[in-house]
């Protein structure tokens, strides 16, 4: 079995393109004109948590954007994890263009990617 890193490693091809995909989604929660792509952003995430298989994922209604719960509980008697993150962005500096600001800026920020 391999390791969590080779894992990613053989795997991030695939990790990055659907990160990528996340992230053409405009979901900037602070603009009312992007109320709609923040919901889909909300959905693209708890059906890409489904795609895992994991047997629980809910989306969670809220007065503001849906909350995201999955679970998998696969593992009795192992510790337990627990995930938290934001699905929505802030909005784009108007002096650079949005599709080049993400992803580049991300892959600067993080070489392990």
């Amino acid at each position: 079995m391999p390791s969590p890193v080779e894992f990613a490693d053989a795997h991030r091809t695939r990790f990055e393109s659907e990160l990528s995909d996340l992230l053409r989604i405009p979901s900037i929660s602070t603009l009312p004109d992007h109320r709609d792509d923040t919901r889909r952003a909300a959905h693209w995430l708890a059906e890409y948590l489904r795609s895992m298989d994991l047997p629980v994922v809910e989306l969670i209604e809220t007065a503001g954007y849906p909350l995201i719960y999955a679970e998998w509980l696969g593992a009795p008697g192992r510790p337990t994890l627990l995930g938290y993150g934001h699905y929505d962005v802030q909005p784009v500096d108007p002096s650079v263009s949005q599709s080049q600001l993400k992803f580049r800026k991300f892959k600067e920020q993080h070489p392990a990617w």
